[in-house]
Formats: structure tokens, sequence, C-alpha cells
């Protein structure tokens, strides 16, 4: 058999395969003894069906694509051996498999074009000696008070008032009715938009830009007209940018009462002792993430700039695999969030989501690849030692090991450690400038802000890491065939 190969572009092998007479012949010959040994004719004993009526009754055409589909997967494979090519994911049939059911004859030589994804050329042009700016994120001390006002609010008591008219960071109970002008000019009432014995915290960003302003100053038992304009963005598209008038009845207000700052506080809320024991948790868990912060952004200017100094043409293979990567994660996370995504997911939601997921795939396998050549130009490597006290300080926090996929569980340890240490050796080998945090546009801290109304130290629990992981493993399971049979869908295999 005769192969000619052509280097095509997105890391693709474009084949000319001649097929040979003997091969076409026994191929056919093949497919026909099996299709003649299970074929079901009325008046003929199974397997003794002559090779013309059974012809006759399936018809040649149709016979001659079915011998025609597994004549050319078994060229290729066998081009793809022949011709040493290292191969990723299904070929592309760029022949008319019509033209060819037309062209092909038994014991006839044929001529099949296809091409094949493989591994991408990759280079970088640099990689030594880069020079970024990264933004230096800064401990804030004022977050540890803030955070500490936020914790009294959460237990705030609340106590009635009546010596006074209601102002900002009461809570009140209200009568409202909203209306809007209907086509007739007419002020209508519109649904969801009245209420009773409805509680309201005064507080800047609660309910529509001007209603909880508009109870400010107002006395138990006051009616007020109170005039608002919904946001051009509204949900509810017949009342967005819509001028409303709510009638608002204040019937009881609440203000807050806090609890004192002290040694009791700090026992009833956390597991610390005294107040300054609580602070320094505080402080220090606030000065580790403006580090890791810090580190992050450092990490990531890396990588955007390392980027930038590759070359390689990425087959579309890599790239649909690694869309089923992000795409699983995606409905794992959803899975985790309670969400029933058996329920919620159809093939035309999930080819959304595919089309919206590839350019960060691309972005994805672009830093990969860039990181692996740095690697195999510099021979960085993960001792076996590290690895496995990684997946043990892991699995500490499961009590049932097998819930985990421990293959899994080893692939991603090893690419999170060697990630570590090429990223390591990048920072050694280059100059990162700090600067201000705002400085740079399109700022991305690398985490994100913890909610200081979050438990402290509240390290992932035993129950919490398997229900992850058992969530995981049922989404896995229960989304792989839409998943998959859209990725080969988009495979365009023939």
């Amino acid at each position: 058999m005769k192969v000619t190969q052509e280097i095509l572009p997105d890391s693709q092998v474009g084949l000319e395969i001649e097929v040979t007479p003997e091969m076409s012949k026994q191929t056919y010959d093949k497919v026909l003894q099996k299709y003649m040994r299970s074929v079901n004719i009325p008046g003929f004993r199974k397997g003794k069906v002559p090779r013309q009526v059974f012809l006759q009754r399936v018809g040649v055409g149709q016979f001659k694509a079915a011998v025609l589909e597994e004549l050319v997967q078994e060229a290729v494979d066998e081009a793809i051996k022949q011709a040493d090519i290292e191969a990723i994911g299904n070929y592309q049939l760029t022949s008319s498999f019509e033209q060819l059911v037309q062209q092909f004859e038994p014991g006839q030589a044929l001529t099949i074009q296809a091409s094949v994804d493989v591994p991408p050329r990759v280079s970088l042009d640099q990689y030594k000696g880069l020079t970024v700016q990264a933004e230096e994120v800064q401990y804030d001390a004022q977050r540890v008070e803030d955070t500490l006002e936020q914790y009294r609010l959460n237990q705030a008591t609340l106590v009635p008032v009546e010596d006074r008219p209601a102002q900002m960071g009461d809570v009140a109970v209200i009568d409202f009715v909203g209306k809007v002008q209907g086509k007739d000019g007419e002020l209508t009432e519109f649904p969801g938009g009245s209420a009773e014995d409805f509680e309201i915290e005064i507080q800047e960003g609660r309910f529509i830009e001007g209603f909880v302003q508009g109870i400010v100053g107002m006395a138990i038992d006051d009616t007020r007209d109170v005039e608002v304009t919904f946001p051009d963005e509204y949900p509810q598209e017949d009342l967005a940018g819509k001028a409303a008038i709510f009638t608002i009845t204040l019937k009881d207000v609440k203000e807050k009462e806090l609890p004192d700052l002290d040694d009791d506080f700090a026992q009833e809320i956390s597991e610390f002792e005294t107040l300054e024991e609580l602070r320094n948790s505080l402080e220090e868990r606030y000065r580790q993430e403006a580090e890791e912060k810090t580190q992050a952004n450092k990490e990531k200017a890396l990588l955007d700039e390392i980027v930038t100094h590759l070359q390689a043409e990425i087959p579309n293979t890599m790239i649909q695999r690694e869309v089923d990567y992000l795409l699983t994660q995606s409905l794992m996370q959803l899975s985790r969030q309670g969400i029933d995504v058996n329920k919620l997911l159809t093939k035309d939601m999930v080819a959304g989501m595919r089309e919206r997921t590839r350019p960060d795939a691309i972005e994805q396998l672009r830093t990969t690849l860039a990181l692996g050549e740095v690697a195999k130009q510099e021979s960085i490597t993960i001792d076996e030692n590290d690895i496995q006290a990684r997946i043990d300080e892991m699995m500490e926090e499961v009590s049932d090991p097998e819930a985990i996929d421990h293959d899994r569980l080893r692939q991603v340890v090893e690419e999170e450690l060697l990630q570590e240490k090429i990223l390591a050796w990048l920072e050694e080998h280059s100059t990162v400038e700090l600067v201000p945090e705002g400085t740079l546009a399109d700022n991305d801290n690398g985490a994100d802000d913890i909610d200081p109304t979050e438990e402290l130290a509240a390290p992932e629990s035993e129950e919490t890491t398997e229900a992850t992981v058992a969530a995981a493993n049922a989404t896995i399971e229960a989304t792989a065939e839409v998943v998959t049979e859209n990725s080969e869908a988009s495979d365009g295999q023939a």
C-alpha cells in the first residue's frame, strides 16, 4: 500500500492512500461473509443465503458503502502505522464518501484521501530573562475592623423604635403598592408590585434605587408616595427603564443593637478565647491572602508573557478534548451547587456551552504547551516522593478512599506540582516588577476576596470533601454521554 504524506495547517497530516486490488478484494469478501452469516432472509437458513440473493436484498450500493467504511478505517490505520505517524483523535476523510462508493469495485485499486491530527510542533522564541509587571496586593489593616464590625452586625438584636423616625440602618416593616403608567396613561398596579408586612433593611443597594431612601424620615403609620425608576436592565422587561410610584405605609421600625466587642463576643462567634486572638487570626489571614494574591499576580503575568513567545498550531482534537474537560468541570460545579444537570442539560445547551468554552480551552492549551516546552528544555521533573506526599496530604481529608479515582488524582497532583515547579523556575530566571494595586489595566488578582461573613478558619470537612467527590463522580457519569456525543459530532469523523 502506497502512502503519501503532506503537512497541513493546524497540526494535521494529509494522507493519500493507494489501496491495492488485493486489499479491496479481501475486505469486500470479509465483510460479505460477515453479513451473510448473520442476515435473516425468509426461505433460507441463516448463513446459507446465496451471494446474489443477499446483494439483491440489501442493495449493492448500500453494501458497497458498508464495505467502504471498513476499508477506509483499515487503510487509514495501516497508513498511520506504516508511516509511523503519532496520530491523535479520529481521522477526517477528505475524499467524498459518495464518490468513493461509486468508484469502488472489489479487486480494483482505490485512492483514499484523509487527514489526521498530530501533536503540535512547539517552540518558544524566548522563555529566559522575561520582564513583566505584576500588581502587589498590600495588607489592609482596616479589613480586620470591617470584618469584626460585620460579625457584630450579624449578631445584632432588633429592638423596637418608637421615639424617632426611620433612619438608615433600621429594619422597617411596610405595606406598599406600586403603580406604573399604563398604555392609557393611567397609573395601574403591576404584578409583584405590592406586599403587606414586608420587612426591609434600610440600606443603600436594597431594592430599587430610591425606594429605601423614601422610607427615611417616616414615622410609624405614615404613608408616603415614593417615585422611583426601574433600571434599564431590570429582569422584568415590561418594567425596565420605567418610572413608578410606590405608596408606602410604615408599620414598624426596629434598630440593630450591636453586641460589645469583647472576649465574650469572640468566644461566641469563633473558636478563640479572647478578642486579641481573634484579631490576630484575622490579621494573619488577610496578610496571607495579600501574599497569595501578589504571588498569583506574578504567576499570571509570567504566563501571559510566555504565551506571547509560543509558536504552536493546536490541532482540533486537542481543543475538543480540553473543551470536554472544562465543560465537565463546569457541570461538576453545578452539581455541587445542588443543580440536577440531567434535568438541566439538552444537547443544544451543551453545544452552546462547548462553543463558548472553546476560547478558554485554546488559551489553557497554549499555556500548557508553553510550560511543557520550558520543562522539556530545562529538564524540569517532579520527584515521586513529592507526588506521594501531596496525595497523602489530600487523602487525610477523606475517610472513604474508595470514592476517589486514584489515577485521576495522581495525574492532577503531578500536573499541579510540575506547574508550580516550572513557575518557580520562570520567576527565578525573570524580572518581575511589583507595581501598586490598580496600576495595570484589566487586573485580575488571581483570587476572590474572602467574604468577611465566612466562618473563621473553617477547613473543608471530611463530609464536604466526600460530598464533592461523590458529586463529581455522579456528574461525570451523568453527563458523559451528552458531552461525548456533542464532542464526536464536532470532530467530524466520516
